[in-house]
């Protein structure tokens, strides 16, 4: 619009009209994130104080898979959804001591009764969340889907379980091992899911299958991230004490130095 309004062939009418549907729309982005801002405050600011606040960055990762207006209550659901999961993420990763994983990832799987008490309260919180998609999409006679939300997310649980069990047992696993794990730990499968909930007549369950059935393009995708984020995350998470990434797992396997794997992984994203 600010480069079309300097335009001396401007339509002063059209131009109007674009910027007051701008700030419709930005109007409703502002009153969802407020919305999903209270809720994580009510939910985790006090509650969990070492989940990271991460909900506006969240929020605008969101509005990019889908800026569409009508698209107001799926941008709400897979922002809380990646919300959770990155609480998750540091669960699996930094916070909890292994033994409290085994059973955090049993409970995913049944029950939460044996949950340390911060872990109930996340549960607790990812349980609401999926109950208030369930309710909202089966309006439309669409509950099927939050099947395949529960499965994706029982399935980062898992990969993050797999990771954490490494890091305990100080093991490097191969490049064969370390791959279906990280690649269902990036969230990327289960995000591709979670978008899809909301989305009406435009998807189908057969698409919900087709993700579930190592869909190429979700796994190729999903590979490239994850070599990409290893590549440049891997000095900060080694810091912090992290299962061994894409560049440990290549050096060990393959006997090269950290260049030599680097130039290989990049190869691989550039390649993919």
């Amino acid at each position: 619009m600010s480069i079309y309004q300097d335009e001396a062939s401007h339509n002063e009418a059209l131009l109007k009209l674009a910027k007051l549907d701008f700030n419709l729309v930005q109007s409703l982005y502002k009153n969802k994130l407020s919305e999903i801002t209270r809720w994580w405050k009510v939910e985790f600011e006090k509650k969990v104080p070492f989940a990271r606040d991460r909900i506006v960055e969240l929020y605008f990762w969101v509005v990019v898979v889908y800026f569409e207006p009508q698209y107001v209550e799926p941008r709400k659901f897979l922002t809380k959804v990646i919300a959770l999961v990155s609480v998750m993420d540091d669960i699996y990763d930094a916070y909890a001591m292994f033994e409290e994983l085994e059973i955090f990832t049993a409970a995913i799987e049944s029950c939460i009764d044996e949950l340390p008490d911060y872990m109930q309260i996340f549960y607790r919180t990812l349980l609401n969340v999926v109950d208030e998609i369930e309710e909202e999409i089966a309006k439309d006679g669409r509950s099927y889907r939050v099947y395949y939300a529960k499965e994706s997310l029982k399935a980062v649980a898992r990969a993050y379980f797999e990771e954490a069990r490494w890091f305990n047992e100080g093991y490097t696993p191969t490049m064969e091992e370390y791959l279906p794990a990280a690649i269902v730990s990036t969230g990327y499968p289960m995000l591709s899911t979670v978008s899809l909930l909301g989305m009406g007549d435009i998807v189908t369950k057969d698409i919900f299958e087709w993700l579930f059935n190592d869909a190429k393009i979700v796994r190729a995708s999903t590979t490239l991230f994850r070599f990409m984020d290893d590549i440049v995350t891997s000095k900060f998470e080694k810091e912090r004490g992290h299962v061994a990434c894409s560049i440990d797992c290549y050096m060990k396997q393959y006997g090269v130095s950290e260049q030599e794997a680097l130039d290989a992984l990049n190869k691989q994203v550039v390649d993919l």
